[in-house]
């Protein structure tokens, strides 16, 4: 502390380490030297040394305080077994830490828990500043990093406590969700039945009589034919062809309509893509899922991240909703379907924070959730379970399988001239064959996430690939062991023709996974090979555009292939040193004699 303050003032200095040699002992003061002198003589020395050696001041009854302490409630939230988790739909428990929907409660606080702390004298507040300031000073104005009065604080978490912006109570899942994006017990979610939609609210939608339904058919972007619910489209084309004749003719009919909403449009090309060229798209390749008798009350582009078309989508469900209608959200698993709604939850102006969990993990919301106070007068909205997909690669893929293959940025193309007798590997899920073409070339761009390795090379080259690269430098599957895990390895034949070399005329969809853009000007057949199982579509191009630098033969940069490589060469050279030790081994002193004997006898 002193060479402390030898460094920060010349004057405390001085005052405490004198130049001249001091008395030993200081005379004392005359009686009539009131306290006020002694302070005015030397102030600088006696604060100081109060200030290091004297004990805190005793700690003033609480009637003298000049801040009461705070009356904080510690009433917690009540939850029972009965009672529903905000954030996923499923029941509240409290018994077994393992299954979903467990919950704990904070143990309950002390009302005092916020009570003063003692006040600090006027002269120890402006020593403290001034030793942290570097200078001493006689006023008594507060340091500049000081925190504000209790007083104050407790104001403002008290008007935070008004306003509703407390924590929300959710499951022990929903949590690790939120704060680390993972289940915190893979194994219980095998345990969770599969939602089938049509099964519970199928009754409702048939059903002639009830208030006003409206469906919103929600499909990504970036995987629309693996992901549009092509069950419930068929589900309220039925029932809205059931019920047509009767609402005709003026008689009471739930006559169930639906919209279609395209999530994650950032996903796609954006700058080179046109909005109605995207909507006619869509809307064409609904009714190509669904069928012909599918009537759409509309089609929506949104982008819940970005907030792109949320206000549309809100204003033309109200529309449609009417005073009592009731709004459901269907679509696949990690489609969007909660972060849609708590997007169209803050476009509405609802109080507080939305409650539904978001996290790229399929499956997130359990049960049937009614988001309330977003449609507004007796309208009820319903976020539902994502439904499974079988037909999707994502459905057999592990948890760190599907980060490689989910697209979170925006998509960029990766194209590859390729001939007669070449093949495109999309990791260890899919291999594009060229088997014949009326002309030279074709141009093959691949539309998949980033992180998924590619390799271009012949096609007689394909089974020494599966053997030597699939799980290692070809992921996913994560792994050798996990390729017989994902089924029969098929193909299926596709026939493409096109017009321009410019643009792609064709897409080869893969459901949970990607597609192939052709563009080509001729005819070509086309050898597509994929687990079985796997939904594969040809289809009118979504985008037409095409990289403007090709990629190279063999594998694609990528840290999977980097590090693929390296654990390669270590298997290679620990291999090579166990020979070099074998073929040591084998011209030991024991084979010696055996050379010997032998050069011996031929020289005889």
């Amino acid at each position: 502390m002193l060479s402390r303050a030898r460094r920060l003032h010349p004057t405390l200095r001085r005052l405490l380490l004198p130049t001249t040699p001091a008395p030993s002992r200081a005379p004392p003061l005359p009686p009539h030297h009131s306290a006020a002198a002694q302070t005015t003589s030397k102030p600088f020395p006696i604060l100081f040394r109060r200030h290091l050696c004297s004990p805190p001041p005793p700690t003033p009854p609480a009637a003298a305080a000049p801040h009461p302490p705070a009356v904080v409630s510690s009433a917690l939230p009540a939850v029972s077994a009965n009672s529903v988790c905000p954030g996923c739909g499923i029941s509240m428990q409290s018994s077994d830490p393992a299954l979903p929907g467990f919950f704990s409660l904070p143990s309950p606080k002390s009302p005092d828990y916020r009570a003063r702390l003692a006040p600090i004298t006027t002269d120890d507040t402006q020593i403290s500043a001034s030793l942290k300031s570097g200078h001493l000073r006689e006023g008594l104005e507060p340091s500049r990093g000081a925190e504000p009065p209790p007083a104050v604080a407790a104001a403002a978490a008290d008007t935070a406590e008004v306003k509703g912006e407390g924590k929300v109570l959710v499951c022990a899942r929903c949590h690790s969700l939120r704060h680390y994006g993972r289940v915190k017990h893979p194994d219980a979610e095998r345990l969770l039945p599969d939602f089938d939609f049509v099964a519970a609210v199928g009754p409702r939608l048939a059903s002639p009589s009830g208030a006003r339904s409206l469906v919103l058919l929600l499909a990504d972007a970036s995987d629309f034919d693996g992901s549009f619910p092509r069950a419930v489209a068929r589900l309220v084309a039925a029932a809205g062809e059931a019920h047509r004749a009767d609402w005709k003719h003026g008689a009471p009919a739930n006559l169930p309509r639906a919209l279609l909403v395209v999530t994650k449009l950032d996903l796609l090309p954006t700058p080179s893509l046109s909005p109605d060229d995207v909507h006619a798209w869509a809307h064409a390749r609904a009714r190509a899922g669904a069928g012909g008798d599918l009537q759409l009350a509309g089609v929506h582009l949104v982008s819940a991240a970005r907030g792109w078309g949320v206000r549309d989508l809100l204003d033309h469900v109200r529309e449609l909703a009417g005073a009592r209608g009731n709004v459901w959200a269907v679509g696949a698993r990690n489609v969007g379907k909660s972060t849609l709604l708590n997007a169209i939850a803050r476009c509405s102006g609802v109080v507080g924070r939305p409650t539904l969990t978001e996290a790229p993990v399929p499956g997130t919301t359990l049960d049937v959730i009614k988001v309330d106070g977003v449609l507004g007068a007796q309208a009820k909205l319903f976020d539902t379970p994502g439904l499974l997909h079988g037909h999707q690669l994502t459905s057999r893929l592990t948890s760190e399988e599907m980060k490689l293959v989910q697209v979170r940025k925006e998509m960029r193309p990766r194209t590859y001239r390729i001939k007669t007798g070449q093949s495109i590997h999309i990791g260890g899920l899919v291999r594009l064959d060229i088997e014949e073409l009326t002309v030279g070339s074709i141009y093959v761009t691949v539309w998949a996430s980033p992180l998924v390795p590619l390799h271009m090379g012949k096609t007689e080259n394909a089974g020494t690939m599966i053997k030597e690269h699939f799980g290692l430098q070809l992921q996913p599957p994560i792994g050798q062991d996990r390729v017989k895990d994902l089924g029969k390895w098929v193909r299926k034949q596709f026939k493409v023709s096109g017009n321009s070399w410019d643009t792609n005329s064709k897409d080869i969809a893969i459901a949970g996974l990607g597609w192939f853009g052709i563009g080509l000007k001729g005819e070509a057949v086309l050898g597509l090979w994929t687990y079985d199982g796997v939904d594969v579509i040809s289809r009118s191009s979504l985008v037409h555009e095409r990289a403007s630098i090709f990629e190279e033969a063999g594998f694609t940069v990528s840290q999977i292939v980097s590090k693929a490589d390296s654990m390669t060469n270590k298997m290679k050279g620990t291999k090579k040193t166990h020979k070099k030790k074998e073929s040591k081994t084998s011209t030991s002193p024991i084979t010696a004699p055996d050379a010997a004997e032998s050069a011996s006898r031929v020289d005889a």
